[in-house]
């Protein structure tokens, strides 16, 4: 079927860990002026090329493609799968390698598992609010209603969701050798205090990915589509205007 010429982009923007439509409320509303927005929903998936599937199978011909944290893992499995398919790509404080071995891998495992724990023992809002103190930039943890807003998001979830998402992390694949192969626009943004997605990993990253785009948000952690968003959808809305980035 030839697509009429005035249907709008469609933008999928892919939430990350334990997130729903909620991480991404100020940039749909602001994009959908323009462009049709889609906000996927992973269900019970446990891996993170099924979660890619979903995309695939419910998004349009083509699209243009961001995700947010594990989300950003997501849309490289997109990639991978389908580059044809993406239009344009946004990778939001996320990661490209897999689980580290020996000790930093063991570690990260602990700790998933140890949250995992308190979500069965004590509730999803309980593992929220000790989970989302290391997601924010510190001087955010006193603004009740940014952290109201990221607790309740994530207290909608279920202890069964979060297992089935770490089980996804823990097994992410290792995909160092795809940056380098993308060829579409691509933003690479990070709150440049983003202690559990490191500035300097998408300093790296934007290397790797020919013509793209880095942008720090400032005074920003890792949730900065909440926390900073009218910067990262600015960012967005130039992404998706631009023909090239560079």
């Amino acid at each position: 079927m030839v697509e009429a010429m005035n249907t709008p982009q469609t933008v999928v923007l892919v939430p990350g860990l334990m997130c729903d439509a909620e991480v991404w409320q100020h940039q749909a509303a602001t994009l959908s002026a323009h462009y049709a927005v889609l906000v996927p929903d992973h269900g019970l998936s446990d891996t993170l090329g099924a979660m890619a599937e979903r995309i695939l199978d419910t998004a349009p011909r083509q699209f243009a493609l961001a995700g947010h944290s594990m989300g950003g893992r997501v849309a490289l499995e997109v990639i991978a799968r389908a580059p044809e398919r993406v239009t344009r790509l946004a990778l939001l404080d996320t990661g490209y390698k897999a689980l580290a071995k020996g000790a930093a891998g063991e570690q990260e495992k602990a700790g998933r598992y140890r949250l995992l724990q308190i979500a069965e023992r004590d509730g999803m809002l309980a593992m929220a609010s000790e989970w989302s103190r290391g997601m924010v930039w510190k001087p955010r943890l006193a603004d009740q209603v940014l952290m109201n807003a990221i607790n309740a998001m994530i207290a909608r979830a279920t202890p069964a969701q979060f297992a089935a998402q770490i089980r996804a992390l823990l097994n992410r694949p290792d995909r160092t050798d795809l940056p380098q192969s993308i060829r579409v626009p691509t933003l690479v943004l990070c709150g440049s205090d983003d202690s559990w997605s490191p500035l300097a990993r998408h300093e790296d990253m934007a290397k790797l990915i020919s013509g793209s785009q880095l942008v720090a948000v400032p005074e920003c952690g890792h949730m900065s589509t909440m926390e900073r968003p009218e910067a990262v959808t600015a960012a967005l809305g130039n992404w998706l205007r631009a023909e090239t980035l560079r």
